[in-house]
């Protein structure tokens, strides 16, 4: 029988790869993010390499009303959720703090930090209700370091692990294991997205070495997800072989 992964944020990147990756090994999944049209493509190409069963729930994790609305509108099959990976976060913005953008911080707040704890709130007292599951939150090398003008973004990524030890802390009684990834860079809209659509400037950013991608952090989500009942991944830092630091990488020229 299929165990059940919620994957938030699954409309691109390492949400998508992750939840192809998935159900290419025992899991149904449960798709979320805001681009329903998006949705629907994954699901579709999920199934023409899998037998999967795929449910779609099209909401903005930054709203807690649209949280709960997707949450309480599940089917009782699958409320049985063993896997919750919070994958949906971003970056907007690349500014000295002086000169930062509201709407930029608010974004990624809303997203990275709040957007988290919702989704983790509801799943977290199913997954108890159930006696069983897994977190897993992606949060990145901004996470364990800190850049400038990557201020809040790192700000948002360094909440990501306090909340992810204090997850593991309140949830051990339970018996659900709680992990991260903390990827360093990784080829996705990441860098677009920071970047307010500047498709070229994004590409600068992976100029000549080789960036991670998300399959690679798929891959490593999946090693978490497999290791026996009493073994717990709390934390994994996954970087390219070009980076060592967030801002030191050997590039070819």
């Amino acid at each position: 029988m299929n165990r059940i992964a919620l994957i938030t944020g699954a409309s691109s990147g390492i949400g998508e790869a992750t939840a192809l990756l998935l159900a290419q090994n025992h899991f149904d999944i449960i798709i979320t993010g805001r681009r329903n049209e998006r949705l629907q493509e994954l699901k579709d190409k999920i199934q023409t390499v899998s037998q999967a069963e795929i449910l779609i729930l099209n909401f903005d994790i930054r709203n807690l009303a649209e949280n709960e609305a997707a949450l309480n509108s599940l089917p009782d099959k699958w409320k049985n959720i063993d896997v919750l990976i919070n994958n949906a976060g971003l970056a907007a913005g690349f500014s000295n703090i002086q000169d930062g953008v509201i709407d930029d911080w608010e974004r990624m707040i809303d997203t990275n930090i709040k957007g988290l704890l919702y989704i983790t709130r509801l799943v977290s007292n199913l997954m108890i209700k159930n006696g069983k599951g897994h977190i897993i939150n992606i949060s990145s090398i901004a996470g364990k370091e800190t850049y400038p003008m990557g201020n809040v973004y790192c700000a948002s990524k360094h909440a990501v692990q306090s909340l992810t030890k204090g997850m593991r802390l309140d949830l051990l009684k339970h018996g659900i294991k709680v992990s991260s990834v903390s990827p360093g860079a990784v080829e996705t809209e990441f860098s677009v997205v920071r970047f307010h659509g500047d498709t070229e400037r994004a590409k600068q950013v992976y100029n000549g070495f080789t960036p991670l991608n998300a399959g690679d952090i798929a891959e490593t989500i999946l090693f978490i997800l497999t290791r026996p009942a009493h073994v717990n991944i709390d934390d994994i830092l996954i970087m390219p072989t070009a980076q060592a630091y967030s801002r030191d990488f050997n590039r070819v020229q």
